[in-house]
This record gives structure tokens, sequence and C-alpha cells, in this order.
């Protein structure tokens, strides 16, 4: 195996894996795992390049768009799909599309990660315009589907990022920004839902949630933007409501339920004792970004 990626490798560390008692099992896919956080650190610079990439974008009315196939398209949808309750974001701004459509989600489609028709028709359905961004996610960086998006991409002078965990990668070569987690051999050979699945939910994680931060839907380190659609989220916009206005709880609540649960209007409500309308004009004026509008409102009220 030894022109083989390096995912697909023999492992060493558990080549005795399927005689080990369940503690050393799991002792093995735990020390596996330990690498993950040290390899995403390596590539720190270039996740921060796509940030930049990806909020600039975002400020020009621009999507995010993941696309995957099996593993890697199902981290994408699931990153995609917590942007909304967490950013209070549309939910066309940042998409998770898997190759082999929906039904990919619960069941292996036979061929789609090698289908350039597929990434085509996936492609022209989207009407990809030149301030949205396109992620190609794939451990190997070699799948026909996730090659072809990115060069349908670049046709159309779209900027693109590569996710993958081979440093030899079709993606990686052709992508604006290349992003590439050297996990190793997996614990069991070819099985990129382990450590190079993780690699990428994490480096997900920091895409999604580090270009909210920068385009202003986190004040200091709260969820100021977060849609409250159940209960728990409710408790939480009532406790980012009281800790930034300094109120009670109490207070929080009676605000947020008259206001329809915004939390950067309740603030400034709160505060300085505007109207909801007048909250939203100043956030507004300051394009949502709760730190700005505080600041105007601090000068006003001098």
């Amino acid at each position: 195996m030894e022109n083989t990626i390096v995912t697909e490798q023999l492992n060493e560390n558990t080549i005795n894996i399927d005689i080990a008692s369940t503690l050393d099992i799991v002792k093995m896919l735990n020390n596996e795992d330990l690498k993950i956080a040290l390899a995403v650190q390596k590539e720190l610079d270039s996740i921060a390049s796509a940030v930049d990439l990806i909020s600039n974008n975002f400020l020009k009315g621009g999507r995010l768009l993941y696309f995957g196939a099996g593993t890697s398209g199902r981290l994408g949808v699931l990153d995609a799909s917590e942007c909304p309750p967490t950013f209070n974001t549309p939910f066309e701004m940042v998409q998770g599309i898997i190759a082999g459509g929906d039904k990919a989600l619960r069941f292996a489609i036979e061929g789609a990660e090698d289908s350039c028709e597929l990434a085509r028709q996936d492609f022209e359905r989207l009407n990809i315009k030149a301030f949205d961004t396109v992620v190609s996610i794939s451990a190997s960086g070699n799948a026909n589907y996730v090659v072809e998006i990115l060069k349908l991409a670049k046709e159309k002078k779209v900027k693109t990022i590569a996710l993958t965990s081979n440093p030899s990668a079709e993606i990686a070569k052709i992508a604006d920004v290349s992003i590439c987690i050297e996990t190793g051999p997996e614990a069991i050979s070819g099985s990129t839902r382990l450590k190079a699945g993780s690699a990428q939910k994490m480096v997900l994680n920091m895409l999604s949630t580090a270009s909210m931060i920068r385009i202003g839907k986190v004040y200091k380190n709260l969820m100021v933007d977060v849609k409250p659609t159940n209960i728990k989220l409710k408790k939480r916009a009532v406790a980012i409501v009281s800790e930034i206005a300094a109120v009670s709880h109490d207070i929080a609540e009676k605000m947020l339920e008259k206001n329809s649960y915004n939390v950067k209007e309740a603030v400034l409500q709160l505060m300085y004792k505007y109207s909801f309308g007048k909250a939203s004009e100043i956030l507004l004026n300051n394009n949502g970004i709760l730190r700005k509008a505080l600041a105007e409102c601090s000068k006003e009220n001098f």
C-alpha cells in the first residue's frame, strides 16, 4: 500500500485492534483522536485566509456553499444547518450540498462521488454568483464530484476553498485557499469518518463561526443573533440580554417577550430606553453590529 493515499494506509498503532479488548479498542481510537487538534493547528494560517475570503464575500451579499460526498458531504450539511439557529442567518446564506441529494444523507448513493454530471447539475441549480464562496470537502480530495465543482467555480471566477486530508489532492491544486489537515492513517484503514471526518468538522466549525464573528454576529463572545426557536434558546437569549444590559433575568425576559425576542434591540431598549423602532434603526445604520450600535448610543447619551 506504499502508493496509496495516507488515510488508506495501514496504521501500525492499531494493527491488532481486531483482537484487542474492548477497553484497548477505545484507547486506540482515543489515542488516534488526540492527534486531530494538533493537525488542525498546523493549518491555522490557511483557515484564517479562508475565513477572510468567506466573510468578505458575506459582506457583499454572497453565500457560503459546502460541497462533498459521503461523510464529507454530510458534515457540510450539518455545519450549514446549524447556522440559522445559531446566528439567525437566512437558510440560503450557508448551504451544504451532498452528492446524490438529500437521500444521500441517510443512504449511500452509488457512483455519486464519481459523477461530474451531478456536480454540473448541482452547480447550475444553485445559480452560483461572483460573491459566493465554494468549499469542496474531501478526505482524498480526488473525487470527480468535488473536483468538477471547483473547476466550474474557477470558470465563473468564484472564490474557492479546498478542505482535504491529502497533500496531493486534486482539489488542493485548484482552489484559491487549500486547507490540508494531515491526520495520518485511520485506525481502520480508509475509514475517513474517523480522524479525517473529525478534523473536517473542526475546520468547518471554524470557517462558519469565525466568519460570522467577522461580520458582527457575535458581541464579545455572546450569541447575540441567536434565533430563539425553543425553550433552551429563549433562556439563552434572556441570559444574554441580562448580561449585556445589566438587568435581572425577569426584566430581560419581559422585554424580549414584548419585542418578539429580538436580542440586540432588547439590549438597546433596556440600556437607553429606546423604542423598538429606534433601536432597530440604530442597528440598521450600523449593519446590525451591536458593538458599533452601542458605541453610537454611548456618544448620543454622553
